[in-house]
């Protein structure tokens, strides 16, 4: 766990650790955040959904165990230092509501840790659920040979796919340096360099006349009324994995019309645009776009067919 980007000085109420007032065990530090929480009006939407999940992700951080919180039982005495250091994390995700996977420069996706920062997004698509069922039933299995993602972040969507399809060639693009910088450290930390290549392009731009089985996309999406009214979290992110023009259609719109281009004659195109669905739904009314249902929730993911793309968008 690393806290070096954040302001560790003493909180403005600082914690009396030997108060028999305050949480001095793991059952009272989840009913103290519950509430803490609750007044803060923290927002859960980068990997947790509720304040008890987020508490014991970053209980488990501070007292450097697992999820399962393995040797702490809930009614176990921490020592000073532990709760200091619970405290602390506590407080920046109260004062600051910095995302908790920011705090711990760690989340989980497709059950893989990656490395994250403010540099990049919290990985949280429900494309996780097509990749850990190898994109089944939408595309033959034996038919996919080589993947490409759009915006790749964090690197979390390519590098997942080249973990669960382990004879698959996987290509992940982005144009922020910042976030290459990162793909390339989880590429790394996975020891998937033979086959997920990271590059620099601004959506095909420099992949000449590649072509893929299956191009996947979590790209910006955002709309710029939108933006305005995120709950604080998202601030934290980079606004240019978030924003894309006006509509929240700009990213999109190129990898609708260039993806053709790119893809095997049995290839498919799966993006995620999230709320922005009914605009896009309005702005191309005659596409046949097909919304991919999520068995553990998550909406607005479409899949088109490279004949499909031909016919609306060439």
């Amino acid at each position: 766990m690393s806290l070096k980007h954040f302001d560790l000085n003493t909180p403005k109420n600082p914690l009396t650790l030997n108060s028999m007032s305050q949480p001095n065990t793991i059952a009272g530090w989840i009913d103290w955040t519950e509430q803490q929480f609750s007044d803060a009006e923290l927002f859960y939407g980068h990997g947790t959904s509720d304040s008890v999940s987020e508490t014991v992700y970053l209980l488990a951080y501070a007292l450097k165990t697992d999820f399962d919180l393995s040797g702490f039982e809930g009614d176990t005495l921490l020592s000073d230092e532990q709760n200091q250091n619970i405290y602390s994390l506590l407080q920046l995700r109260i004062d600051k509501k910095i995302p908790a996977a920011y705090l711990v420069n760690e989340a989980w996706f497709c059950g893989l840790p990656f490395y994250v920062d403010e540099k990049v997004l919290v990985p949280r698509s429900p494309i996780a659920e097509l990749i850990e069922s190898e994109f089944q039933p939408w595309i033959k299995r034996s038919n996919i040979h080589s993947i490409l993602e759009i915006g790749t972040g964090s690197g979390c969507i390519a590098l997942s796919c080249a973990y669960y399809l382990q004879d698959v060639q996987v290509d992940a693009v982005d144009i922020d340096n910042h976030a290459i910088e990162i793909a390339l450290k989880n590429r790394e930390k996975l020891k998937l360099e033979e086959r997920v290549n990271i590059i620099k392009s601004d959506v095909f731009a420099q992949l000449a006349d590649k072509k893929y089985d299956i191009i996947v996309s979590n790209p910006p999406y955002v709309s710029a009324e939108e933006y305005n009214n995120l709950p604080d979290e998202y601030k934290h992110e980079p606004e240019i994995g978030l924003k894309s023009g006006d509509d929240g259609l700009d990213c999109v719109r190129i990898i609708l019309n260039e993806a053709a281009d790119h893809l095997d004659d049995d290839g498919v195109l799966i993006v995620e645009v999230g709320n922005s669905q009914t605009i896009l739904e309005k702005t191309f009314p005659d596409v046949p776009f097909m919304w991919l249902d999520f068995e553990y929730g998550g909406s607005g993911v479409f899949l088109l067919d490279k004949n499909q793309l031909v016919n609306y968008f060439k």
